[in-house]
């Protein structure tokens, strides 16, 4: 066995070390927990004159920070980013039984949000290149049911927003942002989140951003604030427009609220983000550089305007050109120690949730909406046969982890014959 023979194939892999550990975690971060557990107080939702149960002090803190940070009048923090997609279908005034349309290449609360609340979830196709939400396609969706739209900035990077919100103007819609996965990003100078109606962020532990768990949304509209913060908090009367607490519940609420782990967590990270995302773009760009030249590869298609923070950094493969099924390639690659996935996830509607329609929404709903194999083509040719995504190119890594990278592809694709020939594929030319 040569020392160029491939991992997959009985040969040494090109790295044998793991990639960095993330998240990130430095000594502010765990200063800030220790002064939290120092202190005591670590929910913080509990009665205190003057703070209206609209949480701690950190919270309180971290929610203005966000806001300054993105630019926006209002910041409410929640226990997670589905909390706050939650509570915004229902402060943009959606009703139960209305629609709201989603992509279907997205974390499955994009969609889900809608149905916590009795609306249904309409796909819309997504963008072959840049993997978000397609206006054309949102277009054809939009029906006499349809109230709002998210679009989500996938993997850090804008969707189309001059044109969903232009779209959103012509046929009286709202546009509730997902940016779980695109935090300080920008689009034509403007940070995601403050586009449409309101903008949601996600904090979960492998997010640009991380607090372990936890999300917020943002928005310059002092009504969406408050319904949210009735309803991250049981529906009790807590919004900065009432003055005591009532007892009372004022609308259907639940406990979604943040602790002061998190927010500790979240104001330390926040400091940070702007450098966290440089870091994210100096990996992308070198990785970039280095695979550009590969035939069968697209590195990533950055939109004119937009401010990519790669969340994870996505290929696309073009099996012809490249001489190797994706799926292979992929095995190959993750063989030689580099960690990959395919597909990013299966279309939400190919769930049992939306084929046997197993939520209580679907049993009054009087609309059409179709969860048919087909009707989103572009994401299930990315889900099945084209996208790759490397979820390592941020930080701590270096860009010699990146290198290691590239040669683990240049590896496989110069054994690609063995490898066919090995699996019974023959060569390609």
């Amino acid at each position: 066995m040569t020392s160029d023979a491939l991992a997959l194939l009985g040969g040494p892999k090109v790295r044998t070390k793991p990639f960095p550990a993330y998240p990130v975690i430095g000594p502010e971060e765990r200063q800030a927990v220790l002064d939290v557990l120092d202190e005591g107080r670590l929910s913080t939702f509990i009665a205190s004159k003057g703070e209206n149960f609209l949480g701690g002090r950190r919270i309180r803190e971290f929610e203005r920070a966000f806001a300054e940070k993105t630019g926006t009048k209002y910041a409410v923090a929640f226990n997670s980013a589905t909390a706050a997609l939650h509570a915004a279908v229902v402060a943009v005034g959606v009703n139960p039984g209305e629609e709201v349309i989603v992509p279907p290449y997205t974390f499955t609360s994009t969609a889900s949000c809608a149905l916590m609340h009795g609306a249904i979830p309409v796909f819309a196709d997504v963008d072959p290149l840049t993997f978000c939400i397609d206006p054309a396609s949102v277009e054809r969706a939009i029906g006499p049911l349809t109230r709002a739209i998210i679009p989500v900035h996938l993997f850090g990077q804008a969707a189309p927003m001059d044109e969903l919100l232009d779209l959103a103007r012509r046929k009286n819609l709202t546009i509730i942002e997902d940016a779980a996965q695109a935090p300080a990003a920008a689009y034509r100078g403007r940070m995601l989140g403050t586009l449409g109606a309101c903008g949601v962020f996600s904090f979960q532990e492998s997010k640009n951003l991380m607090t372990g768990e936890g999300g917020m949304l943002v928005t310059d509209d002092l009504a969406i604030a408050e319904v949210c913060q009735l309803v991250r908090n049981h529906g009790e009367a807590v919004a900065e427009s009432f003055t005591h607490r009532t007892y009372m519940s004022e609308i259907l609420g639940w406990n979604y609220r943040m602790t002061e782990f998190e927010a500790a967590l979240g104001l330390a990270q926040l400091r940070k983000i702007d450098e966290q995302n440089h870091a994210r773009q100096v990996l992308a760009d070198h990785l970039t550089k280095r695979l550009n030249s590969v035939p069968g590869l697209m590195t990533p298609v950055v939109r004119e305007g937009c401010d990519h923070v790669y969340y994870v950094y996505p290929l696309i493969v073009d099996e012809v050109r490249l001489g190797l099924p994706r799926d292979l390639f992929a095995e190959a690659v993750k063989a030689e120690g580099i960690p990959l996935g395919v597909g990013y996830v299966k279309p939400l509607y190919f769930s049992p949730l939306y084929q046997n329609r197993r939520a209580p929404a679907f049993e009054h709903y009087r609309g059409t909406a179709s969860y048919a194999p087909g009707i989103c083509p572009v994401a299930e040719e990315l889900h099945t046969k084209t996208l790759v995504l490397i979820a390592d190119c941020r930080p701590p890594a270096t860009e010699e982890d990146m290198d290691d990278i590239v040669k683990a592809i240049d590896k496989v694709l110069r054994n690609r014959d063995a490898l066919l020939a090995a699996r019974g594929q023959g060569a390609r030319s």
